[in-house]
Parts: structure tokens; sequence; C-alpha cells
């Protein structure tokens, strides 16, 4: 007979029972299994590691460059006066000119620059801080404009690369440097000496002749031009909001004027993956201007209206409005992804210290930018920068076409560092046609109706 009560020690009730077996040893189903119910709540990460998980590991995050203090200016009778020259020719030079004292030199008149303009709109500096070095500054730039709209381009051809009647126009503005510097009332001892210092700096502010293309290293070499000046005792410290607000927006609607008229090819550009093809300053500056701004948001250069409003008063939105009127679609995600990115930045605070390490690494910390700088009397280079270039041995095939630096001399004679990439390099690549220029044939040709831009299928 069998017994209805269970052995000592089995569960009773509703816990699970054996499986029963058949004669085969498989074990075969109940009337009705239980599913299994997988415990959920134990898969799901809790919330304290999860932000561990993305936090980025200590250090990873560069610090936002500090401003370093302005150096004292120079006692001028001891200044060895040259015409500037290359000396970082190779990635040696280069790590001597980033621990050097021109570099300290640059970085700190730029902050600085940037600085003076906190919370600033153009409007609020006024025209009777303008010293006389100032409005000598912005009637160089005017007649510097006047001679490019004397001097139009040779519009037989259609293309959309670089017009050679820039070098016209460049040829025009070497010829007229010496009324230029005259302008400035440089010290008189020390005139003849510096004028071939100013004169190279402010030559290569506007371009190449050779490449007809421009880029952010002739941009800066602007502001190495009132660098020098700065270092001459002719713009004093409360001048930069000046240079900044009324002398640097003149200097940008004068090389708007210059890439429209000659289709000035962007220099090392990126195309749709860089943050701009011809400048970056504004950005820095425009930054600065926007930092603690009461309505206006990283978000605001989405809206035309806010960009037709406050163009006018701030760099930022300034430049922002040029680029979407020089291309051909519609929409910074299509046309300038990077910018739209940096628009999603909570505030001008952090998009201006990324402007800030854009400098410091993009600018000054790239080789293939920095073998264009010019070095001279006033702005120095070490004693042993530029020397291993000439004591390198030459590479073989093979070393060359795994991507070695190679240093030759270019079209113009000059001793360059060109380095393998892939894709596109970051100088001497491939001729690239503005999207300037694009956009300018296309209105020639009334293909952009009234001046409007297409809109990608996806908007």
């Amino acid at each position: 007979m069998s017994s209805s009560t269970p052995p000592a020690g089995a569960a009773v009730g509703t816990g699970p029972q054996p499986e029963s077996t058949s004669t085969s040893g498989k074990p075969s189903p109940g009337p009705n299994p239980a599913p299994s119910i997988p415990n959920l709540l134990a898969r799901k990460p809790k919330l304290d590691e999860a932000r561990r998980r993305r936090q980025p590991e200590s250090g990873s995050l560069q610090p936002v460059p500090e401003t370093p203090p302005l150096p004292p200016l120079p006692d001028l009778s001891t200044v060895k006066f040259q015409t500037p020259t290359r000396r970082i020719l190779t990635p040696q030079d280069h790590k001597l000119f980033l621990a050097s004292p021109a570099y300290t030199l640059v970085v700190s008149f730029i902050f600085h620059l940037s600085e003076s303009v906190a919370d600033k709109p153009i409007s609020s500096v006024s025209a009777s801080t303008v010293t006389p070095t100032v409005q000598a500054l912005l009637d160089i730039l005017t007649e510097i404009e006047e001679l490019c709209r004397s001097t139009p381009p040779d519009d037989t051809t259609g293309s959309r690369f670089g017009n050679k009647t820039f070098r016209t126009f460049l040829d025009k503005v070497k010829s007229r440097t010496p009324h230029f510097l005259s302008l400035l009332n440089l010290p008189p001892q020390h005139a003849n000496d510096a004028s071939p210092e100013l004169s190279t700096y402010l030559h290569h502010s506007f371009g190449n002749a050779t490449r007809i293309d421009y880029g952010s290293g002739h941009e800066l070499n602007f502001f190495l031009f009132l660098l020098c000046l700065r270092l001459l005792s002719l713009l004093p410290e409360p001048t930069f909001p000046s240079l900044v607000l009324l002398v640097f927006p003149k200097y940008l609607e004068l090389m708007r004027l210059v890439q429209l008229t000659y289709y000035l090819e962007p220099a090392g550009s990126h195309g749709v993956w860089g943050l701009d093809d011809y400048q970056f300053l504004p950005f820095l500056f425009g930054a600065s201007q926007l930092l603690h701004h009461d309505f206006l948001t990283p978000k605001s250069i989405h809206q035309t209206l806010s960009l037709e409003q406050f163009g006018p008063e701030y760099l930022y939105h300034n430049q922002v409005a040029f680029v979407n009127s020089t291309k051909t679609v519609q929409g910074l995600r299509w046309h300038s992804p990077m910018l739209d990115d940096i628009s999603a930045a909570k505030s001008w605070t952090k998009i201006e210290g990324g402007m800030r390490k854009m400098f410091v690494n993009e600018v000054l910390g790239k080789l293939p930018v920095m073998q264009h700088f010019l070095f001279g009397g006033l702005i120095p280079a070490t004693e042993e920068m530029g020397k291993l270039a000439e004591e390198q041995p030459e590479l073989t095939e093979e070393e060359i076409e795994n991507g070695k630096l190679v240093i030759f001399d270019d079209t113009e004679g000059k001793r360059h560092v060109h380095q393998q990439a892939v894709g596109w390099g970051d100088c001497c690549g491939i001729k690239v046609p503005s999207s300037l220029a694009a956009a300018e044939e296309m209105r020639k040709r009334g293909v952009m109706g009234g001046g409007q831009l297409r809109r990608i299928p996806f908007d």
C-alpha cells in the first residue's frame, strides 16, 4: 500500500517537484510545466555603476589652456631686425617652438585679445577710444579693399579654382606697402629696420600667390603683423578691444571680398569635417563675446533671425551667417557638421574653452600648419630651429611610401615638410575648389534662383 506521506525533508505544498522520467531515462514533461521567468531586475545595471562606466579615465580630459602673462615689451635697441623666414622644418624644430618664448608670446597675445572682448558686442567700442594707430590700420584695410575692387578677376574660364588675377592684386598690395607703413607712424629710429618684418607679415596675411589659396595660417600672419606693432609700442593693451571688434571685422570683410572675387582655394581644408574653410579666430573671439549672454545660446546659430539680428554685433554669429551664404545646400548639419556638433554644448564657456584647445592643438600644435610660420627679430626663433633639417639623411623610397616626413624644395624654392597621410593630407594635397566658388558660379548661372539654397531631401 502506497503512503501519502512524503519522505522526511521533502518539500510540501506548491514547491517545485522532481521531474518524472520515462523508461528511456529521458525526462518527460509534466502536464503543465511552469514557464521559466528571468529575473530582469538582476540584469539591470545599477545607476552608480552606469555613471562610473561613462566617466572618462582620470587625466584623459585636457584642461583649458590658461592665458600666459603678456611679456614685457622688448628693448628695441637690442632687437636684431631681419626679414622673417621659415625655421620649423622638422618635428624636432616644432618641439623646440612649442617650448620657446615665441610660442608663449603668440598664445599670450591671442588669448589676451580674446579676454579683452569678453561679454562685449561690437558696438561697445566707441569712436573716442580709437587711437591713431588703430585708425591707420582701418585706413590701410580700406585702401587694400579698393585695390581688390579695382582688380577684377578674369572671368573667361568659368573655373571654380583660384583665379590667377589674385597674383596681380597681391603685387599691387606689395607696391603700396611702403605707403601703408608710413601711415602707422613707426618709431623713427627703428622704422627702416622694422619695415621688412612688418611688410612680410602683412604680405602673407592675404593668401598665397603661388597656390592661390587662403587659410587660418594667413589669418594668423595678420595677427603677427599686429603683434609686431605691439612690440614696437604702437598697440598698448587698452587698444585690444578695438583690434578685435573694429580692425578684425574690417579684415574679415576684406578677406571675404577677396575670397569671393578670386575664388581662393581653402588652404589645408578638411572639407565638411573642418571648423571653417578659411577662418578660425572669429569663433574664438566670438565665443568670448558671448560668454555670459542673457539669452543667446549656442543653439541660436541655427536660427536665421538670430544670425541676421546679432551677426553685426557678434563675430561668432557673423561668421556662421557668412558660412551659410557660401554653401550650395541649406543646414549646418549638412555643410558644417563640426559647427553643428559644437552648438550642442551647454554654454558659451564650454565653447570658448574648446576653441582655446583647438588653437593650441590644431593651429600651433600641428607641424603642417606651423611649418609656414615666419620668424624674424621681433618674433625670434631659437638658435637650434632649422639646423637639424640640413643634417637629415635622405630617405629611401620605401620610407617615403610608409609615411615618413620628407623635406624638399617646393615651387616657391622654399624648404618644406610634406607628410604622407591617408586621404587628404594637411598640406600640399590635391587642389580643392572652394565651396564658395561653387556657390558663386551657381548664382551666376541662375541655378540658385533668388539666391536660395537648395534643401537636402531629408530635411
